[in-house]
């Protein structure tokens, strides 16, 4: 057992006592965070425990074939040595994988940006889809959520929405959705029945506390506005839309889903910091950017990573050559398998280019 598992195996020993003291239990902060810690580990434990059964096991099957009198009984115990070795070794990856470190970013909430791109109402359209499949798979998961802004079209579609997802690991799990999403299909307002090609946007920024990105009052030029429904059509007769603009990168977040003006501005904020936060965390770790581009894709919004055919039914995401003909039911929400095998080869791709992590 190397350094690394042993000390992880000692730390979620420590961690199981302290849940159960009653002054970690009355500092609810702490105890949550401790909590999030020690459900990490209890699988990398979990795993351990199950390669111990399985040399147990080994060694009881070795011994029983080279006892074992009858012929058939004993090639009976080879076939079961054999099972159990392959077993094993397949818990062994599995544990490799589990030590390999996490991202600090991977417990981060996010911050979610889909946008309409080429293809007019019908981009519009799949946007608004796209954004009720995150929603409906978050809401199974019993994740917060909750919207920051939005630009809908006449026919109920987005050209633009912005959400936030809170809860555990959120970052983890949606990292890889960043790039162009596109769609084939025959829109509903095709008459002719020919199938389009559109295409949609999305970025998944962490979101920053107010402690990790400083943002000076002075950097800000923040405009105040009516905001605007479909087809330009005015929602409220007050200056409740916010636009701020950050003159350093420039970057502008705009925000009128809600009636107040301070409630948009706090929200326009949370996007900004995010996408501050999103910007500086690039430059900073320019090597963790390139391994991702090896793994899956560099997470650029420009790159297309997904095609979505519905008339075969079919998911192909082209960084990984996976292809899923289960459309219907991911556009439910039932995207675990998909984000479950992103997440894997991320990691099987990290122990390619980083050998024997786990020694580390």
């Amino acid at each position: 057992m190397n350094d690394r598992l042993s000390s992880l195996l000692r730390r979620y020993e420590e961690l199981g006592a302290l849940i159960q003291s009653p002054d970690i239990v009355k500092d609810q902060h702490k105890y949550r965070s401790l909590m999030k810690e020690y459900s990490r580990l209890s699988e990398l434990a979990s795993v351990q425990t199950e390669i111990e059964r399985f040399m147990d096991q080994i060694e009881d099957a070795r011994a029983l074939v080279q006892s074992e009198k009858d012929s058939e009984m004993r090639e009976l115990a080879r076939e079961e040595l054999r099972e159990l070795q392959a077993k094993r070794d397949a818990a062994e990856d599995h544990l490799k994988l589990l030590l390999i470190p996490k991202d600090p970013l991977d417990e981060k909430n996010i911050i979610m940006e889909i946008r309409a791109g080429t293809g007019g109402d019908e981009a519009a359209l799949f946007a608004s889809d796209l954004f009720r499949m995150y929603a409906r798979y978050a809401e199974t998961m019993g994740w917060k959520f909750e919207i920051m802004n939005s630009n809908e079209t006449e026919l109920g579609g987005y050209k633009e929405i912005v959400f936030a997802i809170n809860g555990s690991s959120i970052y983890e799990n949606f990292r890889y959705e960043s790039g162009v999403h596109r769609v084939q299909r025959v829109p509903a307002t095709e008459n002719s029945g020919r199938i389009h090609t559109s295409a949609v946007t999305v970025a998944v920024l962490p979101e920053a506390d107010e402690t990790e990105i400083t943002i000076r009052q002075e950097d800000l030029r923040i405009d105040v506005m009516r905001a605007g429904g479909p087809g330009g059509q005015c929602v409220n007769t007050t200056d409740s839309a916010v636009r701020i603009t950050h003159l350093p990168t420039g970057l502008t977040v705009h925000c009128q889903d809600e009636k107040s003006q301070i409630k948009n501005r706090a929200k326009a904020m949370r996007i900004l910091r995010a996408r501050i936060y999103e910007m500086e965390e690039a430059k900073a770790h320019a090597e963790r950017a390139e391994a991702r581009k090896n793994q899956v894709g560099s997470g650029d919004r420009s790159e297309r990573i997904r095609t979505y055919n519905f008339p075969q039914n079919r998911l192909t995401d082209h960084r990984i050559n996976l292809t899923l003909y289960k459309l219907d039911l991911i556009m439910q929400g039932d995207i675990q398998e998909l984000l479950d095998t992103l997440k894997m080869y991320a990691r099987e791709e990290m122990l390619k280019t980083k050998p024997e992590p786990v020694l580390t």
